[in-house]
């Protein structure tokens, strides 16, 4: 049948379905992350060519950002600023691993005989962690302790590193290119400036209406409603809704805003749109020079987890914790598909034409990930000893 036929509005419910059940199917059996399948699902039917020309790229896009700034706002919401005053080493740590990993992976494309601005944009990228595959497998495991805490710590770091870094390579690319300084100003520390003050508004005012709110699910859809806007706002300034999203979440917390243990994950609407994001992340990846890339992804991955695992390691017992949590810690770090994916598709639609160069460079190393950084993450927890299935 011609993919053309079923129509915008059968077809991506059809391929949201399909991921759903394969997603059900292999946490029940295999006992596999639910993200894990819906990744898979998309990469396969993108690669058939189901997946394209059935609904707006922009739409998809902007629901895409829509379902990564929810789990960005809960991740947020979920971090303590006063953890790091506390314990400086985390905090340490996260910027320590940042740098080691953009170094690491500027070295391997090197060894790639990658041009020096791919190798730019790919490193930026892979100092990000995926908040949505973290965020997912925590909340499938309800998993809880001390690698849980400071794996969600060090994922919020990791990407307001991330951005910063590419804001700065696409700073750095439209000097080189046009030489107009305040263009390249404006693309990067100006644009993380705005975009956290933006985040941080809407904490402030969240308060306002959430007095409107008379039960648990309305407190849920108003915050759902609030990170739409802002994430709507965000796109239209030419800011970050990820930075913004995640700002939002943290600001919440410190003004005491509640969220009751059933508004975790948004509840239906984070689960329908969870399923969205990794099948649109999936169906963006293209198979032409899949194998080829897989090399490369397999290189970046392994100094990526060996960059994470040697700084966690290696603060272990100074921020009060083992060895072997530590290790686990930097493993559990793998993801960062959807985001990574996401921050350059945004930097694409803000100009960069580097963006859509750099995506086949680092297709290999986004489908690795896609598979199996949400797999290494659970087990993991587990081996942590943190995951508590049975209250599932």
């Amino acid at each position: 049948m011609d993919p053309d036929l079923l129509g915008p509005l059968v077809a991506w419910p059809l391929m949201l379905l399909t991921a759903w059940s394969a997603g059900e199917w292999v946490f029940r059996h295999w006992n596999v992350p639910r993200v894990c399948a819906y990744g898979a699902v998309g990469l396969l039917l993108g690669g058939i060519g189901v997946s394209q020309n059935v609904a707006s790229h922009m739409a998809q896009g902007f629901m895409a950002n829509v379902a990564l700034a929810l789990t960005l706002f809960e991740l947020g919401y979920r971090i303590n600023p006063r953890w790091f005053r506390h314990n400086p080493w985390v905090l340490a740590a996260g910027i320590a691993q940042a740098l080691l990993t953009f170094g690491a992976v500027f070295w391997v494309g090197g060894l790639f005989a990658l041009n020096t601005d791919h190798r730019l944009v790919l490193a930026a990228l892979c100092v990000a962690t995926s908040p949505a595959a973290i965020m997912r497998v925590t909340h499938e495991l309800r998993s809880a302790g001390q690698v849980t805490e400071r794996l969600l710590h060090l994922c919020a770091l990791n990407c307001l590193v991330a951005v910063l870094l590419l804001k700065l390579v696409v700073g750095y690319w439209h000097l080189e290119t046009s030489g107009d300084f305040g263009q390249a100003a404006f693309n990067s520390i100006y644009v993380i400036g705005l975009s956290l003050v933006a985040g941080a508004v809407f904490g402030f005012v969240a308060p306002l209406l959430n007095r409107i709110a008379t039960s648990s699910n309305s407190t849920t859809v108003t915050f759902a409603f609030l990170v739409l806007v802002l994430t709507g706002l965000a796109q239209s300034l030419h800011l970050s809704p990820l930075l913004a999203a995640l700002a939002f979440g943290v600001v919440a917390r410190e003004r005491r805003l509640m969220l009751s243990h059933a508004q975790r994950n948004f509840g239906a609407l984070g689960d329908v749109l969870a399923v969205f994001l990794f099948v649109y992340i999936g169906s963006l990846l293209s198979w032409s020079g899949l194998l080829a890339g897989l090399v490369l992804g397999a290189a970046v991955l392994t100094a990526r987890s060996a960059a994470h695992t040697l700084v966690n390691v290696s603060v272990a017992r100074v921020s009060g914790t083992t060895f072997r949590k530590g290790a686990l810690t930097g493993l559990a770090l793998m993801p960062m598909s959807a985001f990574a994916l996401l921050l350059l598709e945004e930097s694409r639609l803000y100009g960069f034409d580097l963006a859509r160069d750099s995506l086949p460079v680092i297709v290999g190393l986004l489908v690795l990930l896609d598979v199996i950084g949400p797999l290494v993450t659970q087990r993991a927890l587990m081996l942590a000893g943190e995951a508590h299935p049975e209250e599932a």
